[in-house]
Parts: structure tokens; sequence; C-alpha cells
């Protein structure tokens, strides 16, 4: 039972991962990007591939599938997004999903429809159990036997270390001010002298990356395949 409920704070942990940057760009951008997921799908594919075809160590690849969905995001803010960040959420809406049925085809045309299996190191293979033991036996045997797989220590630790940073960032930053001060009022920031479009781009680009390392951390649990943005994209709502 306590494994059961280690593994599903785990998994609620990766969903975090996933769906912080979607909070980034929708609430505090109010811009409703459902191309969310295709980002994480390009961030487990980049690991994915770097790891089979480049023998690229896991925790280089890692802020590799950060900053190249970063950069990707960035790009297509400033070519594609922008001119919608003004438009009816429905237009944002049709024109998100729209990119989701781009990126599903050329990745299955490009890779493959085989969902890809990710070789993890064998320090994050391991499993640790707590609990064992003549006392637990009399406390009801298995069902209080925690077990604790080693990947799955490692999602929460790099969840709490982001949840932590967030916070400081929005908080506490010279960034987060601008940050808020452009979604409450652009014309007032602007006049103070605030670079409103670099300030949306930088936080579409670190939205985008963070849900590229979400893709990453996420491609051995979940499962990664080109239907992987539509298969997850309710999930990404929710949380």
């Amino acid at each position: 039972m306590l494994t059961i409920l280690f593994d599903g704070v785990a998994y609620g942990m990766l969903l975090f991962i996933l769906a912080v940057g979607l909070a980034v760009t929708m609430g505090l951008m109010n811009f409703i990007n459902l191309a969310h997921g295709a980002f994480a799908m390009a961030g487990g594919y980049i690991t994915v591939l770097l790891m089979q075809r480049l023998d690229v160590p896991f925790l280089v690849c890692l802020p590799i599938a950060f900053v190249g969905t970063a950069l990707l995001g960035g790009v297509l803010e400033r070519t594609l997004y922008r001119p919608l960040y003004h438009k009816a959420h429905l237009d944002q809406v049709l024109f998100s999903i729209g990119l989701v049925f781009m990126a599903v085809a050329s990745v299955d045309y490009f890779v493959g429809s085989t969902q890809q299996i990710m070789q993890l190191p064998e320090w994050l293979k391991g499993r640790t159990e707590l609990g064992e033991g003549d006392w637990m036996l009399e406390l009801g045997g298995g069902a209080l036997t925690l077990g604790m797989g080693h990947y799955r220590l490692f999602i929460i630790a790099v969840c709490a270390a982001l949840t932590v940073g967030l916070q400081y960032v929005l908080t506490k930053t010279r960034f987060g001010s601008r940050l808020r001060a452009s979604v409450d009022d652009q014309r007032v920031a602007a006049g103070m002298g605030i670079n409103v479009n670099i300030v949306f781009l930088s936080t579409f680009a670190f939205g985008s990356g963070l849900a590229g390392l979400g893709g990453a951390l996420g491609a051995e649990v979940l499962g990664l395949d080109p239907s992987f943005p539509l298969k997850f994209m309710i999930y990404f709502l929710i949380v």
C-alpha cells in the first residue's frame, strides 16, 4: 500500500513538471497553448535519440532537452505565437491544436510510430525497500512495506527543486516582478521601460523548456510515441 502511494506521488510530481510550463504560459501570459504536449514530446525524443544513437549520458541529455525545447519555443513564439496574443482564446486553441497534429505527423514520419525505449543508468534502476523484518509482519506484513524506486525518488527531487526555484524567481527576482507587471498591464509596463516582448519571449521559452524537461523525465514512466501530446493533453490541463 505504501509503495503504491509512493509511486502515485512520483507520478503526480511528474505530471506537475509536465504541466508547470503550461501554467506559466496560460496562468501568467493568459495564452492557451494546447501544443504544450508537443514540446514535452520533443524533449522526450531529444533525450531518447541522443542516448540511443550517440550514447550521451542521461544526466547530460536532461539539460540538452531543456535548452533544445526552450530554443524551439523561443523561435515559435517570435514567428507564430506572438500575433495570437491579442486574439480570442478560441483562435489560440484552434491554432495550437493544429500544431499538435502537425507535430504528431512529423514525428511519426521521421522517427516512426513505435514506442521508444529509454535505457536508464544503472544507479536509477534500483529499488530500496523499507519496512522489512519480523516487526513488519506483526503490523500487517507487506502492506506497510515501502518500496522506493530510485528513478521515482529522482523525479520527486527534481520536482521539489523546480518548485522552490520557480517560486523564488516569480516572487523574489527582478525578472519575476517585470513579468507580473507585463501580464497585469502591458502598456504601463512598456511605459516604465520594461521590454514586454523580451519578457514574454523569455517566459514562453522557459515554459517550453520545462515541458521538454518533463518529457525527458517522463519518457520512461509514461511511454513515448507520436501520440504523446494527444494522450496526456487532458492531464496537463487538469494539473
